[in-house]
């Protein structure tokens, strides 16, 4: 299962690193020619799109790796930390999309030349078949770094869209409408700069180990009370690596067990867990004795009791 999400991870990443290749050369010979520095911005930000596809190409890669003696938990983290870098990259483009933009407007210029405007309409027709292709696979995997790569194709295509408009703007209104491309790549700008921070406020979420979907808590919490033997969940923490979930369960058992008895409890309610949950990696289970006014209640979850 592992290999095959690695393998699906990096054919979407790879496909995008040979698409933004082809583009981003595209854009900026063609925004050079044309006096479109919508275009040539446009296409700045696909060479950003480059560089982030070698960055998760990279973070998958290591996520992937076995656990070691540096690294009992595995390499997981590599994937939200790559998805961070994207992230940050995003921010960075907004940000120079941004002051290269402000400048020209104080710049008398030329205004774009007509191609300009049907080189864009193929891009966003592109960068936003890509971006639905690459977050479908990155949610069918659960896998962030996959889900920050699409978002940077989709801000590719907004970046064209908004250059579009801009040199559509300036094309029919004429030399006093020629910064209309410069218009519309500050707009843009603004537009990464907000996909750049919702893919950072995810990322940021599970490198602080934040509690994932509430029904899966639940649905664990339901696995392990249903094995014979658990009078209760007690404490219930999952956390996630990369596509892999790590489980501390508290369960309560009767008391008069012998330890052998409530050894093989805890190893049953493992083996529950993870065979209905594959993404479970290891499940740590810790047993209490139940308290005896409470023995005979239906198991129960108090989450983070």
């Amino acid at each position: 299962m592992r290999r095959s999400r690695l393998q699906r991870s990096l054919r979407a990443t790879f496909l995008g690193l040979i698409v933004n290749t082809l583009l981003a050369g595209g854009k900026i010979v063609a925004g050079a020619a044309g006096h479109s520095h919508a275009l040539v911005a446009d296409g700045v930000e696909s060479l950003a799109d480059l560089l982030s596809s070698l960055i998760v190409w990279r973070g998958l890669v290591v996520a992937a790796a076995p656990a070691d003696a540096d690294h009992p938990y595995g390499h997981g983290k590599a994937e939200p930390i790559a998805a961070a870098v994207v992230a940050t990259m995003l921010f960075l483009a907004a940000g120079w999309i941004a002051v290269s933009s402000a400048l020209e407007l104080m710049r008398p210029h030329q205004g774009p030349a007509a191609f300009t405007l049907g080189v864009l309409l193929g891009v966003v027709l592109v960068k936003e078949g890509l971006f639905r292709w690459v977050l479908r696979e990155g949610r069918a995997l659960d896998n962030l770094a996959v889900q920050s790569d699409a978002w940077h194709h989709r801000s590719d295509a907004i970046t064209s869209l908004a250059a579009g408009l801009g040199i559509s703007v300036a094309l029919i209104g004429g030399p006093a409408w020629a910064r209309a491309d410069d218009v519309a790549a500050l707009l843009a700008a603004g537009i990464i700069a907000g996909n750049g921070w919702r893919l950072m406020r995810g990322t940021l979420a599970e490198l602080m180990d934040t509690a994932p979907d509430p029904e899966f808590n639940a649905r664990v919490s339901h696995l392990a009370g249903g094995v014979h033997g658990v009078a209760r969940i007690e404490k219930c923490r999952v956390r996630k690596m990369g596509g892999e979930y790590f489980v501390d369960l508290h369960v309560e058992v009767a008391p008069e067990l012998t330890v052998r008895a409530a050894h093989a409890i805890a190893h049953a309610v493992k083996d529950r867990v993870r065979a209905v949950l594959p993404a479970v990696t290891d499940v740590l289970v810790h047993v209490e004795p139940a308290e005896p006014e409470r023995s005979v209640a239906e198991p129960t979850h108090r989450p983070g009791a």
